[in-house]
């Protein structure tokens, strides 16, 4: 199926390439044995009027075995396409699946053994880390908003780093995404303190800007618990980053009369 105009399929190339099949197919990747490459898909959606758009960056699939933001990051890719006026002012750069060789295997891990998740910054030569970090580097996102599941978690949660915005999105993303699942309220999260489903510290070697980025860009973790319903998960998440949009919209246009 043809793509809208404002939507752009790219990616890393690899001899056999995926399809993102738009708007009424599963989104379905398909990828190469590891010595012939692996494909990581990305959609692109360009503001309806030419000019700078608000870039962000929409990271899901990290971990093979987290399906939940791969398919919430496909109805968002669907919304994108179905209705480009909501998004008139932001150019949204998706990436379903960062580990299409976990993906395939079911595991949270790449076919290399190593958790992704862990590997950034650091000169890891896994070529999803390395294609992801180039990315990262060359299109200097504005904001990173990273999908994940939990399955020791009861309830939606996440971290947040970088700008000081960060904070005042992720608190409305929860609530809009209680409309499907609870929060996490407990003051431990996964060994971090946390405050309300927040959470201020995180791992090293996670899926973030590069570290010399200046300013530094806005960067939220959103993550439901893995054991609820998938189409619940799906429907937090979707809600969760459509909230953070439109508030991250409004700041924006709140500074900008400042």
């Amino acid at each position: 199926m043809t793509l809208p105009s404002h939507l752009q399929f790219t990616g890393r190339h690899a001899p056999q390439r995926g399809s993102i099949p738009l708007p009424d197919r599963r989104l379905m990747i398909e990828t190469d044995p590891p010595d012939q490459g692996i494909f990581i898909p990305k959609i692109v959606s360009k503001p309806v009027k030419t000019g700078h758009g608000i870039k962000i960056g929409i990271f899901a699939g990290i971990h093979g075995d987290e399906e939940a933001g791969t398919l919430a990051t496909q109805e968002l890719i669907h919304w994108a396409a179905e209705k480009p006026e909501e998004l008139h002012d932001y150019e949204l750069h998706f990436f379903p699946i960062c580990n299409p060789t976990g993906r395939n295997l079911g595991t949270r891990h790449s076919h290399s053994g190593l958790d992704l998740n862990r590997e950034f910054w650091f000169g890891s030569t896994e070529p999803e880390v390395v294609y992801l970090e180039s990315e990262l580097r060359r299109e200097s996102y504005e904001g990173i908003i990273s999908l994940h599941s939990d399955d020791t978690s009861d309830g939606c949660y996440g971290f947040v780093s970088g700008a000081l915005l960060s904070e005042h999105l992720l608190e409305p993303a929860l609530q809009a995404a209680a409309d499907f699942l609870p929060r996490n309220e407990q003051h431990i999260i996964d060994g971090f303190l946390a405050s309300r489903g927040i959470i201020k510290e995180g791992y090293l070697g996670i899926l973030s800007a590069p570290p010399e980025q200046r300013p530094h860009a806005l960067e939220i973790v959103f993550e439901t618990p893995a054991l609820a319903p998938m189409d619940a998960q799906v429907k937090a998440t979707v809600a969760a980053v459509k909230r953070i949009l439109a508030e991250y919209r409004e700041l924006q246009a709140y500074a900008a009369n400042l």
